[in-house]
Order: structure tokens, then sequence, then C-alpha cells
């Protein structure tokens, strides 16, 4: 006897997986650049503004190496606007612009923060 019910089922099933495993790696990375950009402010603070924009660019090239995902997974203009908030505080840094460099990487982590919970498996995001 078939069960017609048993391929949508085994459908559903990957769908869900993939969406438990996707909102558990968007929030493994974007913990791991808001911890980076934590320590990037916290030599901004102490005007170590070499520390901070070497900070800002390994934080950057870890960002980088995840834009297929990026983009293949979430909203392209938040992730846009991510990247152009990474460039504007490594502006900032360069030019030893304090005030302007922690506005500019308090954005960003509210923005990698928003990317995550775009991302987060909740009944919110489904409805």
């Amino acid at each position: 006897m078939k069960r017609p019910w048993l391929m949508p089922l085994a459908v559903l099933t990957a769908i869900l997986a993939f969406c438990l495993w996707n909102s558990a790696a968007m929030t493994g990375h974007t913990d791991r650049w808001r911890a980076q950009l934590a320590q990037a402010e916290k030599l901004a603070q102490a005007e170590n503004f070499s520390g901070a924009a070497a900070a800002l660019a390994d934080s950057y090239r870890d960002w980088s190496r995840r834009q297929t995902y990026l983009h293949i997974v979430t909203e392209h203009d938040a992730v846009d606007d991510a990247e152009a908030m990474y460039r504007r505080a490594a502006a900032f840094a360069a030019a030893q612009e304090a005030s302007e460099l922690q506005a500019e990487l308090a954005d960003l982590d509210d923005q990698l923060r928003l990317l995550a919970e775009m991302e987060r498996f909740s009944i919110k995001n489904v409805l």
C-alpha cells in the first residue's frame, strides 16, 4: 500500500531541519561578529585606534567569508546595510574619530543582532 503523505512529510521535515540549522548558524555567526566588535570598541575606548582598526579588519574578513551564505538566507538590504556600517566603522577607526566610531559600532552591533533575529525560527517569523 502506498503512503502518499510520506513524501510531503519528508520534505516538511527537511525544511524544518534546515530552518533550525540556519537559525543556529546565523546566531553563532552574529554572536561571533558582535564579540569581535565589542573587542574593537574596547580598544577604541582605550584610544588604541590601530588595535581597533585591526580588530575591525579581522571581523570584516570573517564577515566577508560568509557573504554567499548571507545573501542566500537573508534579505540583501540588511546584509548591504551591515556591509556599509563595517566600512564606515573602519573609516572612523582610521581617522581616529572616537565618538563616531563608537556610534557606528553600536549601530553595526544592532544590525547584526537584527540579522540573527530575522533568521530565528519563531512563530513571529513563520507567520
